[in-house]
């Protein structure tokens, strides 16, 4: 039975991934092919990516509060919204206004719902269902890459169409998933010691964002970080095709170093469980930002395709422990009534990082070239390298 939940667990975060996938990695595919220019593409994911920045709180606040709208009734609703929202993108090639609106709802819907479901995995656990955070959002990196590397030869032979049928078929899916993933019953949450960078021992929601900072100050100050982090994340992956040509590739060595860097996210994140017996997600987290740090520097002084591969596979030691790290620290460092907002806020920052790179990056890209946006990128990189290494040394030296 133990088994099993990690196993439904699993299927929900497969699901999730392909749909990412095609809703995320492809937007510009997808959006291009039906009438859109490149700034309207960005101004459109721009948008759709501040949304969901300033909803992710907001939604999780509602959660953490108790009422009827729990972790698993939202995704219930986040995956009938996108369901729907594919649908109507099927009966509305080439109208633009509606694409627009509708795009930027299901982009928005599904980067909200991401923190959600890591909330719900821990929510699971306190009420005694063993499940394998790890292995199960491991496979869900695995299923991105694999969809990512069929995904784009299927486009070619049957056009963009094709990803609004993977949307559906994934979200119905989805839906029969988190339907019957409820709670056995009787389950009642296990009590546990929250250890919380907070001086505070209150067991209290914090809603107010300013109470929220001053009872997670270290928790603050990572946010931060993990914006210079997925600043110099993003550039890597908008830019990837440019920075490939510039080392004497093309479309083939961009297939390959987005299914290197997706596949190698596995292993890590499966034997997260294991690191965090001999690392505490704090340190974990310093490692993963120096990781970022040197994937980016590398690419600095790259010359060739293989340096490209060799800063790629830096994916294991930065994003793949960074996912799995950040949700352990914000369910051991937070209060019960704060974890989901805190998921959120992870995610958030990560979605700002990406918003000022889109911003950013293109600029630079245009006015001076490929190295000298990467140094940049490296530059931010190191800042939030540095912040963090000082915040989770406050952290630990507060709470040994």
């Amino acid at each position: 039975m133990n088994r099993f939940w990690t196993f439904r667990y699993t299927l929900l975060n497969m699901t999730y991934f392909v749909a990412f996938c095609t809703i995320h990695a492809l937007a510009a595919v997808y959006l291009l092919a039906n009438g859109f220019t490149n700034t309207e593409v960005g101004i459109l994911l721009a948008v759709a990516n501040i949304l969901s920045a300033v909803l992710q709180p907001i939604i999780a606040g509602i959660i953490d509060k108790p009422g009827a709208l729990t972790n698993r009734h939202f995704i219930l609703i986040s995956v009938i919204i996108i369901l729907v929202g594919s649908l109507i993108l099927m009966v509305s090639e080439k109208n633009r206004p509606v694409i627009f609106i509708v795009y930027v709802i299901i982009y928005m819907i599904q980067f909200t719902y991401q923190p959600v479901m890591t909330a719900l995995c821990f929510e699971y656990q306190k009420h005694g269902c063993s499940i394998f955070y790890g292995l199960a959002r491991g496979l869900g990196s695995a299923s991105f890459a694999v969809t990512s590397f069929f995904i784009g030869g299927i486009v070619e032979a049957n056009g963009v169409n094709i990803l609004l049928i993977v949307n559906v078929v994934t979200m119905v899916l989805s839906a029969i998933i988190i339907y019957t993933f409820k709670l056995p019953s009787g389950a009642v949450a296990a009590s546990a010691e929250v250890s919380s960078d907070t001086d505070s021992g209150e067991e209290k929601p914090h809603n107010n964002l300013i109470s929220f900072a001053r009872a997670y100050p270290v928790f603050i100050w990572f946010l931060i970080g993990t914006i210079c982090f997925f600043f110099a994340h993003n550039m890597i992956n908008d830019f990837m095709i440019q920075i490939i040509k510039f080392l004497g590739g093309g479309e083939t060595e961009l297939g390959y170093a987005n299914f290197l860097q997706a596949i190698l996210e596995l292993p890590v994140m499966a034997l997260i469980g294991i690191l965090l017996k001999k690392i505490t997600s704090n340190n974990l987290l310093i490692i993963s930002g120096f990781a970022f740090f040197i994937k980016i520097l590398i690419l600095v002084f790259a010359t060739n395709i293989a340096m490209m591969f060799i800063s790629q596979s830096f994916q294991l030691f930065a994003y793949a422990i960074f996912i799995p790290a950040s949700a352990y620290y914000v369910n051991s460092h937070m209060s019960e009534y704060d974890q989901v907002k805190g998921q959120a806020f992870v995610t958030s920052a990560i979605t700002i990082g990406g918003v000022f790179s889109n911003m950013i990056s293109g600029v630079i890209l245009d006015h001076w070239g490929i190295r000298p946006m990467l140094i940049i990128g490296t530059i931010v990189c190191g800042i939030g390298a540095v912040i963090v290494l000082v915040a989770m040394m406050r952290s630990l030296l507060s709470h040994p």
